[in-house]
């Protein structure tokens, strides 16, 4: 049987490199999902390309963010601090509320409509006071997109994907349960963005071998090759990403594994779990 997967290419609008991979690869049929950052310094160039995308075979949502470019700069936390300050409950509830908004009418001014998705840059999009408002408001706007979950597959067992699903994982998914929205069932595609290309290969057919209808496999590709020292920590796994992802051999690698590329709403429909 066909395993149907949502390739997503997070952090669109971070930099021309990411837009012209994420364009690249939706234009080849490569990608499920596209989430973008609407506060970051390529997002006035890239949204009008995204409009020419076929919403239909494509899902493009919000990569919720608040801890690189936020739209009221002053809520920019280092992901270590933000998480401290969601557990401990000392996020200004009404400002996250207004951020989330405003990030929301940024997307559907660019766009021309509501996003199909909400997910978060660094995940952060299911801490708590993060995930109460983000729902609050997708509930006041009347949205039924779906949310990234970020449950972990059979085969996720390291440190990383145990920790990112346990920052707020299940109960994201029970509270978006009561308002009736879908969330994606896993997430693949974590890991430490070492080894380049040859073990990013490695890695998306293991993350393909253990894929089910519905799961999330991230990606940060980026079509742009570092020279030199960057401000971007992980450039080099982008641009290796961008290599194997872009590649002649793909395709087979996901008919290897029996994988085809959908948005969510394809990849859940028929098999009766979209909400």
């Amino acid at each position: 049987m066909t395993r149907r997967i949502v390739l997503c290419i997070d952090d669109f609008a971070l930099s021309t490199g990411i837009n012209t991979a994420a364009l690249a690869l939706a234009h080849a049929g490569r990608l499920g999902a596209i989430s973008c950052m609407v506060g970051a310094p390529a997002w006035a160039q890239g949204a009008p390309l995204l409009r020419r995308l076929d919403g239909t075979s494509i899902d493009i949502g919000l990569h919720l963010d608040f801890t690189e470019a936020p739209l009221q700069a002053e809520l920019g936390r280092p992901l270590g601090q933000l998480i401290s300050m969601a557990y401990l409950r000392r996020l200004p509830r009404v400002r996250i509320r207004r951020e989330i908004d405003a990030q929301l009418d940024a997307f559907e001014a660019g766009l021309g409509r509501p996003p199909d998705h909400v997910d978060g840059h660094q995940h952060v999009h299911q801490l708590p006071v993060v995930r109460e408002m983000l729902l609050a408001a997708l509930r006041e706007r009347g949205l039924r997109c779906w949310v990234r979950g970020t449950d972990r597959a059979p085969g996720e067992h390291g440190f990383k994907p145990w920790l990112i699903h346990q920052l707020g994982g299940p109960r994201l998914r029970r509270l978006a349960a009561r308002d009736h929205l879908t969330v994606s069932p896993r997430l693949l595609g974590v890991y430490d963005f070492t080894g380049g290309a040859g073990r990013y290969r490695e890695l998306l057919s293991a993350w393909l071998s253990s894929a089910r209808d519905g799961d999330v496999l991230m990606c940060h590709a980026s079509s742009e090759r570092p020279a030199g020292a960057t401000s971007d920590p992980i450039a080099q796994a982008r641009w290796a990403e961008y290599q194997v992802l872009s590649g002649e051999a793909f395709p087979a690698l996901l008919g290897r594994h029996g994988c085809e590329i959908t948005p969510l709403k394809r990849a859940l429909e028929p098999a009766g779990l979209a909400s």
